[in-house]
């Protein structure tokens, strides 16, 4: 594909570890997000998964894959996604970042908010791929704003992914159920107005929603969106690429800036 001056940014709700291997609407819209997106350079994930007491970026050349979930079928524990990491992209997001210390990571790798959907954006693994890690410790508006301090990347030709999910309720999960339930239908379009109205500060206060406990109990998968969030530049335009509740409980609502 033609270079482009900027890349966009996106943000994608992973939800069940299966859509690895499923053939579904969800792995479609990924994987017509790959055919559609300007080559990257390579790739920045922000996933759920890697939610820790510090900021660190994978700093490996060859990241493993990790397999971090239980009780699914053994065929989703032989899947392996070799993309090749990126030092020097690692060590420019560090610098990027600072002076904020950010650690070189060598041991964590691609988790599989990362690679269940990456397997079906770029199949071939063929694109290098690095992690920044969530910082546990801190509030929803410093991922808001680091969102917005890593943006000069996307004139770098570098793709950021968030990825988690806007409502995300494993308590109350259903697996085959088809109604979700009312507050993570009522969540999930508080969340998708203030996107489009490009209200930050109800994105940032999303804790304030009255379905909030429910929809968002742990932060670890709404903190993606805020990085998406802040990435987005003033005249990014907005597209949601998928949307609807999984399992009751579970929103698997992606969008793409830019």
């Amino acid at each position: 594909m033609a270079a482009v001056d900027r890349m966009p940014a996106v943000f994608v709700g992973h939800g069940n570890p299966m859509n690895a291997l499923q053939d579904n609407r969800y792995s479609r819209a990924w994987k017509a997000l790959g055919e559609a997106l300007p080559r990257p350079r390579a790739i920045l994930a922000v996933s759920a998964h890697w939610y820790v007491p510090e900021t660190a970026v994978t700093a490996m050349t060859q990241p493993r894959t990790i397999h971090d979930f239980s009780g699914f079928p053994q065929e989703l524990y032989g899947v392996r996604y070799p993309a090749h990491g990126d030092p020097e992209l690692a060590a420019e997001v560090a610098a990027l970042l600072g002076p904020m210390p950010v650690r070189l990571d060598a041991r964590w790798g691609l988790d599989h908010g990362t690679w269940s959907v990456l397997r079906h954006v770029y199949p071939d693994a063929d694109v290098p791929v690095i992690q920044l890690s969530i910082d546990e410790t801190k509030p929803p508006s410093f991922h808001f704003e680091l969102g917005a301090r890593l943006a000069p990347l996307r004139d770098r030709g570098v793709l950021v992914i968030g990825s988690g999910n806007v409502v995300h309720n494993l308590e109350r999960i259903h697996f085959g159920a088809s109604t979700p339930y009312d507050w993570a239908v009522r969540f999930d379009e508080h969340m998708r107005q203030s996107l489009e109205h490009r209200d930050d500060k109800a994105l940032i206060e999303y804790q304030s929603h009255p379905d909030a406990a429910l929809a968002a109990p742990d932060p670890d998968h709404y903190f993606p969106v805020l990085y998406i969030a802040g990435i987005r530049r003033g005249d990014d335009a907005l597209r949601f690429l998928t949307d609807g509740i999984d399992a009751r409980s579970i929103s698997m609502r992606a969008f793409q800036v830019g």
